[in-house]
């Protein structure tokens, strides 16, 4: 885990990617985390982190970074669901970005003042049904167009800048 300068933020925010499948995304992602003042990034599942399992730097994830990995937390961790259970049970409220029959429009969602998680998912599945279900409230940016979604990391900047920028 790497550590960074003190954020602006009150309370403690953490950006959870679960099987984020392209380096670039998850890159782009950090660097929005920084922009913002995000606590941590957590890479979970399969999604590409700025290190290779063998702690060499990932050149697709650095360029889109451009070193954001070195002013924000990150760690990775393999299995989504129980990463994001032990955030629960130290009192977190996750909210989950994702198209689903429970979400609401992200600009509806009142977030408590304590340790927020914003969890993404998949640029093509999504997030699993499983860790969907542990989510407190489930947000999803209104869509006019003939697309029904938009990229991750533009759908994280939209939500993200909504919430957090003060």
């Amino acid at each position: 885990m790497k550590t960074r300068k003190p954020s602006k933020q009150a309370f403690h925010i953490t950006i959870f990617l679960c099987n984020i499948r392209s380096a670039q995304n998850a890159g782009a992602l950090m660097r929005t985390a920084d922009a913002i003042g995000i606590h941590e990034v957590v890479f979970g599942g399969y999604t590409p982190g700025p290190e290779d399992r063998f702690g060499r730097a990932r050149r697709a994830f650095i360029k889109a970074s451009l070193g954001a990995e070195n002013n924000v937390s990150w760690r990775h961790t393999k299995d989504c669901a129980t990463a994001l259970k032990t955030l629960q049970k130290i009192g977190a409220y996750l909210v989950a970005v994702e198209q689903s029959a429970r979400a609401v429009d992200y600009k509806e969602i009142k977030l408590p003042k304590r340790h927020i998680v914003i969890i993404l998912g998949n640029e093509v599945a999504g997030l699993p049904k499983h860790v969907l279900k542990l989510a407190d409230a489930v947000a999803q940016i209104p869509m006019q167009g003939k697309k029904e979604s938009l990229n991750v990391s533009v759908a994280a900047g939209i939500v993200l800048y909504r919430w957090f920028d003060h």
